[in-house]
């Protein structure tokens, strides 16, 4: 059973940086392609920065691009969210979440493609 765990969230003011991480007890996950989704109070959950299977490649949500950086640890089981520049827009609950193989831009994007996810971490970010 592939658990995923996420960790780093809380509360920090307009401008700051926070540094998400994502957990596995997968031993390869290089093989699953992972993404960070996240979801405001009343809205969809949305897809924000997503690495695809064995780093082939690397997406982002035009409203985080320069801001967040989504990499994976040289271990390989972890994946973080560098998040910087916070605004409170992106104040939401946090999801980590992987399916083993490969996806370019579009299908990365795709909440559907995603089969194990995690319990999501908490950020608000202060005006």
């Amino acid at each position: 059973q592939v658990q995923l765990v996420e960790s780093g969230g809380g509360l920090v003011q307009e401008g700051g940086s926070l540094r998400l991480s994502c957990v596995t007890n997968v031993r390869t996950f290089t093989d699953y392609s992972t993404a960070w989704f996240r979801q405001a109070p009343g809205k969809d959950r949305e897809f924000v920065a997503a690495i695809s299977r064995n780093n082939r490649g690397i997406y982002y949500r035009e409203s985080v691009q320069g801001r967040f950086t989504i990499s994976r640890e040289s271990a390989g089981n972890t994946v973080d969210l560098h998040m910087n520049s916070l605004k409170p827009e992106d104040t939401a609950v946090y999801y980590c979440a992987a399916f083993k193989g490969f996806c370019t831009d579009v299908g990365c994007r795709d909440r559907r493609l995603y089969n194990y996810w995690g319990q999501g971490t908490q950020v608000t970010v202060s005006s």
